[in-house]
């Protein structure tokens, strides 16, 4: 997209977990950003997934930050960064979500873009075990090898990191071990291992973002130009295909500029115009 405002201008990434390998491309294919990519960033002290360093911000504020560190570091106005979270599902028991934003920050126009997608595609899930019992079903289940784990004492004296991008059934025995001995329950914590670069499920996530991510970049606001526009918020109340009361599920969608109030509504993307009965508050109370 040679036309585009961003054509050609030079932009940095700060990702230490591989993640450029799926940001990259899109950024250049739909935007025509000059991507560099900053991996010697340390960016875990912002917040861990196995928590020994415990995210002081929300997610939005961690990768402003985040971007922020690379800009400076490279001189650069433009600056992008990523981050994720992992939570149960808000409506399916024993299910998780996982949440991918992306952030494109532009000091020179004084514009901040985010695109968020949330996806039920994760391996994610942890389980506490004492040495010697059976593991075969949660590798299984959470794709190991190809997907790695983290191994740490489940009631740690102290805080401490554990083994991480462990894919070697082998070592698994000896380190569970390692790990229960100085856990105060004589137990140990084996967790799917979340970082991108550990993680196939959650680098295809991040892809489909950066996908998102590109177009709202490209995507200008009618009313004053300014990159960015896409969903900023969306009205609930899908009414319910049995009864017709309204559903929590999402009715509509707003879209918004990032610069100026210019707001436009549409329905949703996907064409559902009814919520199934199970999400129904008035047919399942």
């Amino acid at each position: 997209m040679n036309s585009h405002r961003y054509s050609g201008l030079r932009a940095v990434l700060t990702t230490m977990h591989g993640k450029g390998s799926v940001i990259v491309p899109a950024l250049q294919s739909l935007v025509g950003l000059a991507v560099e990519i900053n991996s010697e960033i340390d960016t875990d002290r912002l917040g861990t997934f196995t928590n020994e360093i415990t995210r002081k911000g929300d997610m939005l504020e961690t990768a402003i930050e985040k971007a922020r560190l690379g800009m400076a570091a490279g001189q650069c106005k433009i600056g992008i960064a990523s981050e994720g979270s992992f939570s149960p599902h808000p409506v399916v028991p024993f299910l998780a979500i996982n949440r991918e934003l992306l952030v494109f920050v532009d000091d020179a126009s004084g514009v901040i873009i985010k695109e968020m997608i949330a996806s039920e595609d994760t391996n994610f899930s942890s389980i506490v075990i004492k040495p010697g019992e059976d593991i075969s079903g949660f590798l299984d289940r959470t794709q190991f090898p190809s997907h790695a784990v983290v191994v740490s004492p489940n009631q740690p004296v102290i805080t401490i990191p554990g083994f991480k991008g462990i894919v070697d059934r082998s070592a698994l025995g000896p380190l569970l071990h390692q790990c229960a001995c100085v856990s105060t329950d004589r137990t140990a914590l084996l967790q799917t291992d979340m970082r991108a670069n550990f993680n196939p499920s959650r680098m295809k996530v991040i892809q489909h973002c950066a996908q998102k991510f590109g177009h709202r970049i490209a995507s200008v606001c009618s009313n004053c130009a300014a990159p960015g526009w896409g969903i900023v918020d969306v009205e609930r109340g899908l009414p319910c295909s049995v009864c017709c009361n309204p559903s929590n599920l999402v009715k509509s969608e707003i879209f918004g500029c990032v610069r100026c109030d210019f707001r436009t509504h549409a329905e949703r993307s996907d064409g559902i115009t009814t919520a199934e009965q199970i999400y129904c508050s008035y047919c399942n109370p």
